[in-house]
């Protein structure tokens, strides 16, 4: 199988984080704005389409999430709205931001080595909602759940989530967890919280609605790269164990919940 026949199969989810300039990187998690729009690119060349997660999952539960591909913004960088939002548009995708409502217009001061980054102000989350981007919660201001006490967990997902709400005036429904870190306990709290699903990173036995695993892409995806990710992936992460989720309807309700097939990877 060539690199240009991307293979049907499960569900998938690409997570990025800055897009910028990635020289001054020693945690490898930034793409050029040059290496989205290629990256892009394959994807739109190959009929695919990029997605948010909120999107992605209804279409799952539909059973007609065949091409299309989960795109996901960790840390809520200001350069999504500068960098992204623009080369998403160009090929017509949509994407997902998790943003930090306790760093509003702050910097990603939890890298200890830097480089420090702006994130996105209130009026920045504002406008990337507005240009048809999912915005969920990445906690308030990026804490591995799994070493909260009670009360610093319920401020961090149902904090996050109510502050958000407020800035967006929409309901919150997606929360991606700090470093990637996860354990029954996160899950749980996330779930009270309110939420509808949740993503991480490899998360193992955990792996289901409240914690998703992702591909991580980097600078150096290029076209072969990606095919090889996206082809070992559901080889390589725990088959994703779905449940019932529920549909939006007018008004920002809810409907009955749809559907979704035990089993099927992501």
């Amino acid at each position: 199988m060539s690199a240009d026949t991307v293979p049907a199969g499960p569900m998938w989810a690409a997570m990025y984080h800055s897009i910028t300039d990635p020289t001054d990187d020693p945690y490898q998690v930034t793409v050029s704005p040059g290496r989205l729009d290629r990256q892009l690119r394959w994807l739109r060349r190959r009929g695919l389409t990029g997605v948010s997660m909120e999107r992605l999952l209804l279409a799952r539960a539909r059973g007609t999430h065949t091409g299309l591909v989960g795109l996901t913004f960790d840390d809520g960088y200001a350069d999504f709205l500068t960098n992204a939002v623009p080369l998403l548009h160009r090929y017509e995708f949509t994407a997902t931001v998790y943003a930090l409502p306790g760093r509003l217009g702050g910097t990603n001061e939890w890298d200890r080595l830097g480089p420090r980054k702006p994130l996105l102000t209130a009026d920045g989350i504002r406008e990337a909602a507005a240009a048809g981007m999912e915005v969920g919660s990445h906690g308030l201001r990026h804490t591995d759940l799994t070493k909260a006490d009670d009360a610093l967990l319920t401020e961090e997902t149902r904090g996050s989530r109510e502050a958000l709400s407020a800035i967006t005036g929409a309901e919150v429904t997606g929360f991606c967890y700090p470093y990637g870190t996860v354990d029954r306990r996160a899950v749980a709290a996330v779930r009270e919280a309110g939420y509808r699903y949740a993503v991480g990173i490899d998360p193992g036995p955990l792996t289901g609605l409240f914690a998703l695993p992702r591909i991580h892409i980097g600078q150096e995806d290029n076209a072969p790269r990606l095919f090889l990710k996206r082809a070992l992936h559901s080889r390589r992460r725990e088959p994703v164990p779905y449940g019932p989720y529920p549909s939006v309807v007018a008004g920002g309700g809810r409907s009955r919940p749809a559907t979704v097939p035990e089993g099927g990877g992501a």
